[in-house]
């Protein structure tokens, strides 16, 4: 029961970060969704730390997963709503605009995660 709490505790967490940044860097007149892009590679880079940190090193306490890894992060990234966004600027017309928006996407992402489990090997 505790570890679904956790999950309910760091998923309000993570929305509620989510749709903060998103309003703050989404602009209406912005093709590009920087706003969603920030949080994805924010998201991957704070993945890889965690991570480390719980499951590699034991720096923090595995019950913490659930509230960090599954509800925090999994409430703040947002690849769904980056897979409709990616779509309707396809719809839109704007290929050029889609094609960059998920291209970025997956390489600062990925480069992010790698970045977070390095980082955190390194000096954690």
């Amino acid at each position: 029961m505790m570890h679904l709490l956790a999950v309910a505790l760091g998923g309000a967490i993570g929305s509620l970060l989510r749709y903060w940044i998103s309003g703050w860097l989404n602009t209406p007149e912005g093709r590009l969704p920087v706003g969603t892009l920030s949080i994805n590679v924010i998201g991957s880079l704070l993945m890889g730390i965690a991570f480390v940190l719980i499951m590699e090193k034991a720096r923090l306490s595995p019950e913490l997963r659930p509230l960090i890894m599954t509800g925090m992060l999994g409430g703040f990234t947002t690849f769904s709503t980056f897979s409709l966004e990616a779509v309707s600027l396809l719809n839109e017309g704007h290929t050029g605009a889609a094609l960059i928006y998920v291209l970025l996407s997956v390489i600062l992402c990925i480069t992010a995660l790698y970045l977070g489990l390095w980082f955190t090997r390194l000096f954690f």
